[in-house]
């Protein structure tokens, strides 16, 4: 059984699930935007919300703008925290290089997703306890680029 929480709106479009199911509300453009390529552009959603208290919301891409015409979410994920009572925006960018892309008003621009959060105390110590990864960072889990040297 999936758990809701009442998130209080004022919006012209508020943010809708198109499928049972979906984790992701989508957000709509207010504007008319031109995207040419490797342009970005804060796009306006007319979505403002009240989160509770141990909640966020983060913006992310659509799949389908991505997959289809290279446009995504700069910042992704952005996050709307519980205090935050201004309009949600989202930073688009076209990715494609030849490309310009038109995000019309009503268009479906991105995704948002409310999920609750756990507040972290954070406290120092001298060392930190030691762990099967340890240090390791990029690559560390088995990613080995081939040696093409002759």
């Amino acid at each position: 059984m999936t758990e809701t929480v009442d998130v209080p709106i004022i919006a012209s479009e508020a943010p809708h699930y198109a499928h049972p199911g979906d984790a992701g509300a989508d957000l709509v453009s207010t504007e008319a935007v031109h995207l040419a390529p490797g342009e970005r552009a804060l796009v306006g959603t007319g979505v403002r919300i009240a989160l509770p208290e141990g909640f966020a919301a983060f913006v992310v891409p659509r799949s389908g703008l991505a997959a289809k015409h290279g446009i995504t979410v700069v910042n992704s994920p952005g996050t709307i925290d519980a205090g935050y009572r201004g309009e949600i925006k989202v930073t688009l960018l076209n990715t494609d290089a030849r490309e310009s892309y038109d995000v019309e008003v009503g268009a479906r621009i991105a995704q948002l997703i409310v999920m609750p959060v756990t507040r972290a105390r954070f406290f120092a110590v001298d060392s930190l306890p030691d762990s099967v990864r340890g240090e390791g960072g990029f690559g560390s889990t088995g990613y080995q680029k081939e040696d093409t040297r002759a």
